[in-house]
């Protein structure tokens, strides 16, 4: 992954074209580039984000942005009512209860998996 301006991109290669691609993946836009080496595939990540943001810029749109912090989780309600009362024991509200849950299951799966 590499990160430019808030907005992340995945890398794949193409060995039989001799191609990098990459497509950025924290928004519901699409943005793509492509290049034959490491230093342009850099430069065409930026260049792709800067016209996306003059894009949206010239049409009077606010650009997407990554990750406003808010998501949407359905759950079984037997579920729900467990998260409920471990938060309500710990003097924490919902939200707080599942963000430090998820916090340090990232960081320990970070820790492991991450060099």
């Amino acid at each position: 992954m590499i990160e430019y301006k808030g907005y992340l991109a995945k890398i794949d290669v193409d060995e039989d074209a001799r191609l990098f691609h990459g497509e950025v993946v924290n928004l519901r836009d699409v943005i793509t580039f492509e290049a034959d080496c490491m230093d342009d595939l850099l430069q065409a990540f930026h260049d792709s984000v800067d016209d996306y943001l003059e894009f949206c810029e010239e049409r009077g749109e606010d650009p997407e942005k990554p990750f406003s912090g808010k998501f949407l989780l359905r759950l079984d309600k037997e579920l729900h009512r467990k998260i409920y009362l471990r938060a309500k024991l710990e003097d924490k509200s919902i939200n707080s209860w599942v963000s430090d849950a998820l916090s340090s299951v990232v960081t320990e799966v970070t820790e492991h998996t991450m060099p």
